[in-house]
C-alpha cells in the first residue's frame, strides 16, 4: 500500500497526508515513546515524508476492550508524540490546519475532530468525557466558532467516525445496528454533524469502516459530501450494508484517495490497490467547482 501511495504522491505532487484514526492498531500506544509509533507509522510510511494531519480513532483510545474508545485520555499520548515527529501533526486532540499556511484567505482549511467520546462502544466513565461533559461541550463550541470564522474557499471536517456510511459499521445514530444508548449508536455524534457541520463544510472525511466510499451530497447533508476512506490497511466484507446514494463505492479492495484543490475546483481521485503488485489504479474521479455555503440566516451551534 505504501509503495503504491508513494508512486501516486510523487506523480501528483502531494504535499499533505491525512490519517483518519486507528493510527496505532489495535490498542493504541502505551506511552508517547512506544516503539509502535516507529513500527506502525514511521517505518511503513517511509518515503511519504509530507506532514500528516492525524485524528484519534477508537483503537487509539482503547480501554479494557480493544477498540472500545472507552479511555479517551490515552489519545494524549499521540498528541505528545507529535512533538518528536516531523511528520505526525496533532497539535491537540482537535485542531484546524489551513493551507497555504499564514494566508489571509486560505484555499482549504481542515477541521480535525475527536469523535471518540460520542461514539465509543462502552459508556464513558470519566465525567470529563461524557457525551454532554465539559470536553465535548468545549469541542462543539470550538468547531462552531472555527467554521464560522474560516475564510477558506474549501472546508473539510476530518473525524474517525463517519456521519453517513454504507459499510458494515453503519451511520452515526445507528452504528453497528444499535438503536439505543448515548454512546454505542453514536446518536450525539449524529447531532454534532447535523447541527454544526452539514451545510457549512464541503467534505466530511472519515475512516472507521474499512471501505472506500464517495457518497453524494443530498438535501439531508445540505450539500456536504461524506467520504469514507479506511481501506489502506484492511478491506471490507465485499458488500454494501446501507443505501445512501454514492458517486462510487468499493467494499472489497484496499485503496486510498487523493484530494486536489485550487481556487477554482476540488477533485477527489479514488484509487484501488493490487497489493501483491504494489500497483494503484485510478478507479473514480469526482469533481466540483462550487463550495458549500451555509444558507443566509442559518443559525448553528
Amino acid at each position: 500500500m505504501a509503495a503504491a501511495a508513494r508512486e501516486v504522491c510523487r506523480r501528483e505532487g502531494v504535499g499533505v497526508a491525512v490519517g483518519l484514526g486507528d493510527n496505532i492498531y489495535e490498542n493504541g500506544p502505551e506511552s508517547d515513546t512506544d516503539d509502535e509509533f516507529r513500527t506502525k507509522f514511521e517505518e511503513p510510511n517511509t518515503g511519504l515524508d509530507m506532514p500528516w494531519l492525524m485524528v484519534l480513532g477508537n483503537h487509539d483510545c482503547s480501554g479494557l476492550v480493544p477498540g472500545s474508545g472507552g479511555d479517551p485520555s490515552r489519545g494524549d499520548r499521540e498528541v505528545s508524540y507529535a512533538r518528536s515527529s516531523r511528520r505526525w501533526h496533532m497539535p491537540s486532540r482537535y485542531y484546524t490546519a489551513a493551507l497555504p499556511a499564514g494566508g489571509a484567505d486560505p484555499v482549504i482549511e481542515f477541521f480535525a475532530l475527536d469523535t471518540n467520546p460520542v461514539a465509543s462502544t462502552v459508556t464513558q466513565l470519566d465525567p470529563h468525557y461524557y457525551w454532554n461533559g465539559p470536553y465535548m461541550r468545549a469541542q462543539r463550541a470550538w468547531l462552531d466558532g472555527a467554521l464560522a470564522a474560516s475564510r477558506a474557499r474549501w472546508k473539510v471536517v476530518i473525524g474517525h467516525h463517519p456521519y453517513l456510511n454504507n459499510g458494515r459499521h453503519g451511520s452515526a445514530g445507528t452504528y453497528d445496528g444499535f438503536l439505543v444508548g448515548h454512546y454505542t449508536r453514536g446518536i450525539h455524534l449524529k447531532e454534532l454533524y447535523e447541527e454544526v457541520v452539514v451545510g457549512r463544510a464541503d467534505l466530511i472525511l472519515s475512516g472507521h469502516d474499512h471501505t472506500l466510499q464517495l457518497l453524494e451530497p443530498t438535501t439531508r447533508t445540505a450539500g456536504t459530501r461524506q467520504i469514507v476512506c479506511g481501506a489502506s490497511a484492511k478491506s471490507g466484507d465485499g458488500r454494501a450494508h446501507g443505501k445512501h446514494p454514492a458517486a462510487w463505492q468499493n467494499f472489497s479492495d484496499h485503496g486510498f484517495m487523493v484530494l486536489k484543490v485550487s481556487d477554482r475546483a476540488m477533485t477527489v481521485d479514488a484509487y484501488t490497490v493490487d497489493v501483491p503488485t504494489r500497483t494503484a489504479r485510478l478507479a473514480h474521479t469526482t469533481h466540483t467547482t462550487t463550495p458549500v455555503r451555509a444558507p443566509a440566516g442559518a443559525v448553528h451551534g
